[in-house]
């Protein structure tokens, strides 16, 4: 009865216990999986070695073609144009005629012009005849009025002795006023000649400068090339009406072109003194499938706040540039030594590169001085930017490969070292 009732008391703790301890010994036996361990993320870059130089500088510029000796022909005077031997692109010769006014809305003028010289030449001579003629004149009235003095003087004399009457007295007072005012007259015509005489010559003058200026209007009506050129604009038609002042027609030589950039400050003081020094400055720019150099002329008597304007000689025929057109040049600056080429790539921001030191990078701040790119072929590709720092050995090597996420630390490898790990 006692081992039943223990029977009955202990089964439900040995079915229950039974189960669990199988569960139990279940997982304490199980294979434990080991966490896998983070490992740090190696990139693949590529590197160039440390090539110190002596190199000229490049930066890009934004010319415009103008030229300074564009000559703009303008009527002399209102008139109809009557001829036009030229359009806007053509090649002139010195002495070509390129067009015409109508020259009889001139000889007009230069005809009421002789007119006044003929009659003011005729008034002249009459002024000398006059002249002349009043002279003589003069002294036949000094001698009446000496005649007159002494009329009066034997009147007086007369009526003193009493043979004479008042009224001879008066009349001779009378013949002696008008001697007088006569004589003052004459005298006036006389000595108011040289002073007629320069208004007329003035008024002549002022007639000979309408006659010339009418012939000047009927020479100038014509418009003839003065140099070789090319003609940029004809903005007149046949039977156009025009005043005084229209353009007519404009044209430039080709050895005047000029070609004006823009260069930055930072850039200026070594232009100055490479050209105190008499250093030639160039530029080159592409033109035809072929790089073209051409010359610093000078720098502009003016200066902005972002620098100043250079003017490059722009008269190569082979150029065919045309003023108003916009190009894109590379300035060649003067030698800088020690200098380091590298791609752009290679650059961060504006002045930073990135070295592969232990597999790692690390970060520089350098120096930009400008680019340089094959002259013969001035592709982008081809362009590099020149750095300097003193914080780059000569066994250190230059990251080319830009990396979005690069920094100070970041574990890198190249090619090289991927295979001899293998």
């Amino acid at each position: 009865m006692i081992l039943r009732k223990l029977l009955k008391v202990l089964l439900p703790f040995v079915v229950l216990g039974i189960p669990g301890y199988v569960a139990y010994d279940m997982v304490n036996s199980r294979a434990v999986k080991k966490q896998p361990q983070p490992s740090e993320k190696i990139w693949q870059v590529e590197v160039m070695p440390v090539l110190r130089q002596s190199l000229s500088p490049g930066i890009t510029l934004y010319g415009r073609v103008e030229s300074p000796d564009q000559l703009k022909a303008a009527a002399p005077g209102a008139g109809i144009v009557e001829s036009i031997h030229i359009r806007s692109g053509d090649t002139v010769s010195r002495g070509d005629i390129l067009l015409s006014l109508d020259r009889r809305d001139f000889e007009t003028q230069r005809i009421l012009a002789e007119s006044e010289l003929v009659d003011l030449q005729s008034q002249i001579t009459e002024l000398k005849i006059r002249h002349d003629s009043n002279g003589l004149s003069l002294k036949t009235e000094q001698e009446l009025l000496v005649l007159a003095d002494e009329e009066v003087a034997r009147m007086r004399q007369l009526k003193k002795s009493k043979l004479g009457s008042d009224t001879t007295l008066s009349e001779a007072l009378n013949a002696q006023g008008r001697q007088q005012l006569s004589l003052q007259n004459r005298q006036l015509e006389v000595d108011s000649f040289a002073a007629k005489l320069k208004m007329l010559k003035a008024r002549q003058k002022q007639a000979n400068a309408r006659q010339s200026e009418a012939d000047l209007k009927i020479k100038r009506g014509k418009i003839i090339a003065p140099f070789d050129a090319i003609i940029s604009s004809v903005p007149v038609a046949v039977g156009d009406r025009v005043a005084t002042g229209d353009l007519l027609t404009s044209l430039y030589p080709l050895s005047s072109l000029e070609i004006r950039a823009h260069i930055a400050n930072e850039y200026i003081n070594q232009i100055r003194s490479a050209m105190s020094r008499g250093e030639s400055i160039k530029a080159y720019l592409s033109r035809s499938q072929k790089t073209v150099a051409v010359e610093l002329l000078r720098l502009s008597g003016e200066a902005i706040a972002t620098g100043i304007d250079a003017y490059f000689d722009g008269s190569d025929t082979d150029l065919n540039l045309r003023p108003g057109e916009l190009l894109t040049l590379i300035l060649s600056l003067p030698a800088s030594d020690d200098v380091i080429a590298v791609p752009f790539q290679a650059i961060y921001g504006n002045s930073r590169i990135y070295l592969k030191r232990d597999n790692r990078l690390v970060g520089i701040d350098v120096e930009t001085i400008g680019q340089i790119q094959s002259i013969d072929n001035a592709s982008s590709q081809q362009a590099q930017l020149l750095i300097r720092s003193e914080n780059i050995h000569l066994d250190d090597e230059i990251v080319i490969t830009h990396l979005p996420n690069a920094v100070t630390g970041l574990k890198v490898r190249t090619a090289v070292d991927k295979d001899d790990s293998q």
